[in-house]
């Protein structure tokens, strides 16, 4: 009498019956895949070991990683990026540009001197060569400030303080009139 295995295990599931053990392909499908499993583990071992060894698993491949080397100026913005650096060199390149940013009759006179980048203040100084022209840049201040923050982002730059000439030191002798400051009292 033969008998069909697979009949049989559909019948003694649906009559509940006990299913037959596993016979003699499917047993050696079931150990060749453990053994493919264990072979597999061995050899990630043996891999992880033999780059120990070779000074850790960090290699480079054909694809990108952080440590290839890049463009400078993708180092410079990273560089900025990384140490907050963005408003202040933004700041140095409108000190750079100045001349494009004022125009060149105002910037033959006024020259900018710093920036306080504390966000409390955002203070540009500028200096001037004479009053007339201090006066010129205090009177076109707010328009200069709305500019520099289209330029450089909003709230960069909330006040332009302008400095006028410094005068000439003091000199004292016969011929100073009494309760003048010298020269420096016509500045503004």
């Amino acid at each position: 009498m033969t008998e069909n295995t697979s009949g049989a295990g559909a019948e003694g599931a649906a009559s509940g019956k006990k299913t037959p053990e596993p016979s003699g392909v499917d047993l050696a499908r079931v150990a060749l895949r453990a053994a493919k499993e264990q072979a597999r583990a061995r050899g990630d071992a043996a891999q992880q070991k033999k780059q120990a060894r070779r000074g850790g698993g960090l290699r480079s491949g054909s694809g990108a990683d952080g440590r290839d080397p890049m463009a400078l100026g993708s180092a410079i913005n990273r560089l900025l990026t990384e140490r907050g650096w963005e408003t202040p060199a933004a700041v140095g390149g409108v000190m750079g540009r100045w001349p494009q940013i004022v125009g060149d009759d105002l910037a033959k006179h006024c020259v900018p001197l710093r920036y306080d980048d504390d966000p409390a203040e955002r203070v540009l100084t500028v200096q001037c060569d004479s009053t007339a022209w201090a006066t010129q840049l205090r009177l076109l201040a707010p328009q200069l400030v709305a500019r520099l923050n289209q330029d450089l982002g909003h709230g960069t730059v909330r006040l332009i303080k302008v400095q006028g000439p410094t005068g000439p030191p003091c000199r004292y002798g016969p011929l100073r009139a009494p309760g003048s400051t010298g020269p420096g009292d016509t500045y503004g």
